[in-house]
């Protein structure tokens, strides 16, 4: 592997809930593992440019002891040549993404849930608490399936 550190950028809607869990989670797993990766989160629209994340997703995050830190912003063309990966929380955003992204661009965009069961994590804006842990819970899984994939060993 080369010396550059592995940047991943994850995305959802409006990055306030699954994108800044998502970065959270994969940047903790990164920490507890010593693994060279950097980690952002985006949207695909900018409804919430410039927020904090949801105070469900900081909970949830707190709750497992993940550290968050995010400001909301938008994708931006220059992610798809700066980012290694850009995972995508849901089919809608990876179709969005797949649309916006330059040619011979250096990202691979990939549905994060297919470093898992290949399931998308549901926006959990709209429900209850047990909607962020889900998100979580996948956040985790695939976080580590992704790690492993390029070759990582996590615990």
């Amino acid at each position: 592997m080369s010396n550059e550190p592995t940047r991943v950028l994850a995305v959802c809607l409006g990055n306030i809930c699954r994108s800044p869990m998502a970065e959270a989670v994969l940047a903790h797993v990164a920490t507890k593992n010593n693994l060279p990766v950097e980690v952002d989160s985006a949207g695909t629209a900018g409804y919430h440019e410039g927020d904090d994340p949801d105070e469900r997703t900081v909970a949830t995050c707190r709750l497992h002891k993940v550290p968050i830190s995010s400001t909301a912003r938008r994708v931006r063309q220059s992610d798809f040549d700066s980012f290694d990966y850009i995972l995508a929380m849901d089919a809608s955003n990876l179709s969005n993404l797949q649309r916006i992204q330059p040619n011979n661009s250096r990202a691979q965009v990939k549905l994060f849930g297919d470093y898992g069961d290949g399931k998308v994590i549901a926006d959990p804006y709209y429900g209850g608490q047990d909607g962020f842990e889900k998100c979580y819970q996948q956040c985790l899984r695939y976080a580590q399936g992704f790690y492993k994939s390029l070759g990582f060993e996590v615990k």
